[in-house]
C-alpha cells in the first residue's frame, strides 16, 4: 500500500438514497475486515474470513447481539478489490433505517465517513486506476445517453490511457 496515503478505514453507503430494495454500504481499509467481523453473523455461523474472497455471505448485522437487518457480506481481499485495500460490501434492506444504523454502527467501530469521490480517490492513489479512468468513473456516473455512456465505459476499460500513452 501507498504509505503517502492515508492509511484509516473509511465506509459510506454505496447506493442512491432514497427509498429501494437493497442499500449497500461499503468499508474499505485496512480494518475493513475486523469491523465486519464484528458486527456480522453468518448464518453457518463461520467467521467472513472463513469464507473464499467474493463469496456472498448470508447473515445478520447485529448490535449488542440485537439484530438490525439480514444481509448479504462480500468480502473483496485486497489488492485484488475496486480501491486495492481489503473492501468489505454489505447488502441490505433498502431505504433508509436499515442503510443508516448499519453505517452508524460501523462509524462507532472507529471507521471515518468517506468523503465523496474518496473510494476512487483510494484506488488511483494506490494505482489500481489512473486519473484518466478516475474521471471516467465520473462520466458514467453523470452518462445521460448511451453514447456518453459508452465513451465513458471506453475510457474506463484505458482505451484513451493506451492512446495516450502511444502519442507519449
Amino acid at each position: 500500500m501507498n504509505d503517502l496515503f492515508i492509511d484509516d478505514t473509511i465506509a459510506a453507503i454505496a447506493t442512491a438514497p432514497g427509498e429501494g430494495g437493497i442499500g449497500i454500504i461499503r468499508i474499505s481499509g485496512e480494518k475493513s475486515l475486523q469491523v465486519a467481523q464484528s458486527i456480522f453473523k453468518s448464518k453457518s455461523g463461520k467467521m467472513i474470513k472463513d469464507y473464499n474472497a467474493r463469496t456472498l455471505i448470508y447473515g445478520t448485522v447485529v448490535d449488542n447481539e440485537k439484530v438490525i437487518d439480514e444481509v448479504l457480506v462480500a468480502y473483496m481481499k485486497g489488492p485484488n478489490s475496486y480501491t486495492a485495500e481489503d473492501v468489505i460490501e454489505i447488502n441490505c434492506h433498502g431505504g433508509f433505517i436499515s442503510v443508516k444504523k448499519i453505517l452508524e454502527l460501523i462509524l462507532s467501530k472507529g471507521v471515518r465517513l468517506a468523503e465523496a469521490g474518496e473510494f476512487t480517490k483510494r484506488a488511483f492513489l494506490n494505482g489500481r486506476i489512473d486519473l484518466v479512468q478516475a474521471e471516467a468513473i465520473s462520466d458514467l456516473i453523470m452518462a445521460k445517453t448511451n453514447s456518453f455512456a459508452k465513451s465513458a465505459m471506453n475510457s474506463l476499460k484505458g482505451d484513451l490511457s493506451e492512446k495516450i500513452d502511444e502519442i507519449k
